[in-house]
This record gives structure tokens, C-alpha cells and sequence, in this order.
């Protein structure tokens, strides 16, 4: 069996990580897109490092853009195989996939313009602009691709593998994925009574969420491996106490729009992060301690995608389960708005009065809140909260560099007089404590003989390795991109 690392390898996007097994079955272990760096990505994400011809399936583990963006344009390439996820996943990807088509047509056709008005004499022949990498067509066509299992139930995807999700607590409908893979002939299932020398376990984690979250469960117990792929987004670093994390975010309301009657803007991923923040907020004003203010959430998918929470509610944490006996609805209060009408967006940033937005991309790197935060940085009495990982080339991250002045957006310099500040206790990625504690309760450590370390910037990545090694791990890899290793 050959591993061959094909994204997110020292860095957080484009999950891609293709397994051969002995009997030629090709498996993808998500077929994530490259974010971040706007149209600079789009030669990364047409060079798949395979042919999608010749796959045979693959397996999903959540729905983040980072795991399942390109799983259109591989369908649009030929791809004709299953793609194996939960139920969560799958309505989340029919939403968020046809997002992503919508934003690349915009991106493109902003792309070309600019293009022509940089070339207005084109040499003949030459081919300078570019194509989507798929459209809305190519989105429906990969969804009947899409084949569903529950959390713990084994099952077959080919006479010589075997596959198991577990809750991740990563994201709604989010999975561990347990691989089981014979080598060289047919067996069948692994039993008490059957040699099982022959069998292969891979464990691929996807994103591991937080031990404690508001929304969803504790990651869940996933079963023996004897090779670990894991990510390390925040491998070098501790998170904020749940209760430090709310006090963090009522007082940089109460600041903002209290003390400063200004207006607070929140970048937030549309899946998963918005709905905790909601959700907090929602506690707050049933506590009674939320100021009483508007709080708007301005993102047609954060709308859908919390109706799609809704749907959900047993894979949900065990205490919005209590609140939903008092309070039907976790995800909305008297003060909250849920905006999808683009002309109630854009009157958004006419709006003086004091009031929370919370609106994506969770970067900056495009969506509606860029527009308000472009309208809002030269305001002082404004704040612009980070409440997630930001990519290091994104608008995100770039916004929080120390002693910054200026920045650019949208092509235009503007002088930041606004706060900014930000939470790192919402992220969805549990930190090197919290994932090493749930894999020294998951697994016996000193059966895996190979551990893979991926997702992660490098430093966070060698930091890892060494809380890993630390925690008994031992044959620990960081693997470049376009590495194949032997199991």
C-alpha cells in the first residue's frame, strides 16, 4: 500500500492524500482546494497530481472547502467513482460546493476584465484569460456521486477495505476516518477467528475539533490504528477556557458597542463557527447580559447552513440539547437577523447606530464582509474581532499585523483607526493538548508505528512533532508535497 501526499502538507489548505492499495484501488482521502491567495491558487488547484479518470473513489471527511472543493472540477474531469461521507456532510456540500462554483464565476469574471484592461492589445492567439474550475452543472452532477453511512458503522467500499466514520467534533457531520485494507488477496472481515496480520488500519482525522465545544459533541473514540495522518493547524499553541472565550466576547461588545457606540464586525466562517458564535450570543441575551442592540448575520449560506443545523439535532452538543427544552431555537433571539437581500447588505454600511455583524469569509478574502470592512477600518470607534485561523497571505492575517497603518483593499489604501483584536477560543481545530489527550484515549500509542503529520504550517508542524514524540508517538513524518511513502 502507497501513500502519496498531495496537499496541505506544511500548510492549512488543499487536503489531498491518495492511497494505491495492493490489489490497485485508488482512494482519496478528501480532494480539498487551495484558498487564500485569490486567482495565484487556480494553477495549484488544476494540477491534482492525479488523474480523477482513473480514481476510484474517494473519502470525505467534512465539508470545510479546504476537503471537498474540488470535487467538482474531478467530476468535471472525469471522476466517476463514490464519495463516501455522513449524511451532515453531504447537505453541507450541496450548499457550500455551489457557493464556491458562484464565488469562482465572480472571481474569474473579475479576473478577465482585469486582463483586458491590462492587455487592450492582445497578441494574436494567445490565450489570456481563464475558466472557472467548475459551475453550478458540474455541482449537481458530483452530489449524485455522494454516498452517505452513519457515524460507527463498518462497512465495505471494496472486497479488501473496510471504513468507519466517528464523530470528529469538528463540524456538524464532521468524521474520523478508519480505514481497514487488506494486502494482497481478497479476506474477509477481520474477526477474533481470523488471522488479521494481513490487515492494514489507517486512521486519516481529517480536522479534530475541540474536547469542549458549545454546538457539538466531544471528538469521539475512533478505533486502533497502527498509521496516523493528522492535522496540526494549531500544533504549536493552547486555546482560551470556554467561559474566558465568552467573557472575551462580551467584553469586546460591550466596548465596541457600549463604550464606543461603534459597530463590531466579525469575520466567521459560514459553517460551523457563525453558529457557535450565534449560539453564545443567544446565551447571553437569554442570561440577559447581552446589550441590547442589533445583531445581524449577513450571509446568505450562514442562513441556510444554520437551517441545515436545525436538521441535525442529535449530532448536536449535549447542552444546546438542554437549552432547546426551554428555548426552541438555539440559533436565534429577539435582536438577531438572519440577512440574505444583497440591497439590505450593502445598507449595512450606512448604518451608524451601534450593532454586531457577523458576516463571511472567515479570512477576508472575499464575501460581504469585506465590503464592511472596508467601509468601517478608518473608523475608530469600530472593531474589527478575529475569531479563527487566518491563512498567513490572507487579508485575515494580514489585518493583524502590529503597528500597521495601512492596508489595502479592493485595490484602495485605507488607513486603520479601527480595533483590532481576536478570540482564538472559537476556533473549530483542537489544540496539541487537546488532541493529544483524545489520541492517548483513543489509541494505544505505541501501536502505530507511523504517524504522518499534515495540515499545518511548518512550524506548527515541527512543534507537534515534538508534543507527539513527547506523548510516546514515535516513526513521526511531516511529509512534502507530492511525497510517497511505502506502509
Amino acid at each position: 500500500m502507497k501513500i502519496q501526499f498531495l496537499g496541505a502538507t506544511r500548510e492549512v489548505t488543499g487536503s489531498k492524500h491518495l492511497i494505491t492499495t495492493d490489489s490497485g484501488h485508488t482512494i482519496l482521502l478528501d480532494c480539498g482546494m487551495y484558498q487564500g491567495k485569490g486567482m495565484e491558487t487556480d494553477a495549484a488547484n488544476r494540477d491534482l497530481g492525479f488523474d480523477p479518470a482513473k480514481l476510484d473513489c474517494v473519502v470525505l471527511s467534512h465539508a470545510h472547502i479546504d476537503h471537498s472543493g474540488l470535487i467538482p472540477y474531478i467530476v468535471k474531469m472525469g471522476f466517476k467513482g463514490d464519495i463516501y461521507c455522513t449524511p451532515a456532510t453531504r447537505d453541507l456540500c450541496s450548499l457550500m460546493l455551489t457557493d464556491t462554483a458562484f464565488i469562482q464565476e465572480q472571481d474569474v469574471r473579475t479576473y478577465n476584465k482585469k486582463i483586458d484592461k491590462q492587455n487592450p492589445h492582445k497578441e494574436k492567439g494567445k490565450k489570456y484569460k481563464i475558466e472557472p474550475l467548475y459551475n453550478q452543472n458540474d455541482v449537481n452532477r458530483a452530489m449524485k456521486h455522494f454516498v452517505t453511512y452513519s457515524y460507527d458503522r463498518r462497512f465495505r467500499i471494496f472486497d479488501d477495505v473496510l471504513l468507519t466514520f466517528t464523530n470528529s467534533g469538528h463540524m456538524l457531520g464532521g468524521a474520523i476516518c478508519s480505514l481497514e485494507i487488506y494486502e494482497n488477496d481478497i479476506q474477509p472481515y477481520p474477526t477474533a477467528s481470523t488471522t488479521t496480520k494481513r490487515w492494514k488500519r489507517l486512521t486519516y482525522t481529517g480536522d479534530v475539533g475541540r474536547l469542549h465545544c458549545h454546538i457539538l459533541p466531544s471528538p469521539q473514540l475512533f478505533p486502533q490504528c497502527d498509521y496516523l495522518i493528522c492535522e496540526s493547524t494549531y500544533g504549536d499553541r493552547l486555546h482560551d477556557e470556554q467561559v474566558v472565550t465568552e467573557e472575551q466576547l462580551l467584553g469586546v461588545v460591550e466596548d465596541t458597542c457600549v463604550y464606543r457606540k461603534g459597530q463590531l464586525l466579525i469575520p466567521s466562517f459560514s459553517v460551523g463557527r457563525t453558529q457557535e458564535i450565534v449560539y453564545v450570543l443567544n446565551q447571553l441575551y437569554n442570561d440577559g447580559r447581552l446589550p441590547h442592540i442589533p445583531v445581524y448575520v449577513d450571509s446568505p449560506m450562514s442562513t441556510n447552513a444554520t437551517q441545515i443545523f436545525r436538521m441535525y439535532p442529535d449530532e448536536l452538543s449535549e447542552e444546546v440539547r438542554d437549552t432547546m427544552q426551554f428555548d426552541p431555537d438555539p440559533f436565534g433571539f429577539n435582536t438577531l437577523r438572519y440577512i440574505t437581500d444583497i440591497r439590505e447588505s450593502k445598507a449595512l454600511n450606512h448604518k451608524d447606530e451601534p450593532c454586531i455583524i457577523i458576516s463571511a469569509s472567515g479570512m477576508l478574502e472575499a464575501g460581504r464582509i469585506k465590503h464592511h470592512v472596508a467601509n468601517h477600518i478608518s473608523d475608530p470607534r469600530c472593531t474589527i474581532l478575529i475569531v479563527g485561523y487566518c491563512e498567513p497571505t490572507t487579508l485575515g492575517a494580514r489585518i493583524q499585523q502590529p503597528g500597521l497603518q495601512w492596508i489595502s483593499i479592493f485595490g484602495m489604501d485605507r488607513r486603520i483607526k479601527a480595533q483590532i483584536t481576536k478570540i482564538e477560543g472559537f476556533s473549530g481545530h483542537g489544540d496539541y493538548k487537546e488532541m493529544i489527550d483524545y489520541f492517548t484515549r483513543s489509541l494505544q500509542v505505541e501501536g502505530v508505528k507511523r504517524t504522518f503529520i499534515v495540515h499545518g504550517d511548518e512550524s506548527a508542524a515541527e512543534t507537534y512533532k515534538g508534543h507527539l514524540h513527547d506523548a510516546g508517538f514515535r516513526n513521526i513524518e511531516i511529509p512534502q508535497k507530492g511525497e510517497t511513502v511505502e506502509l
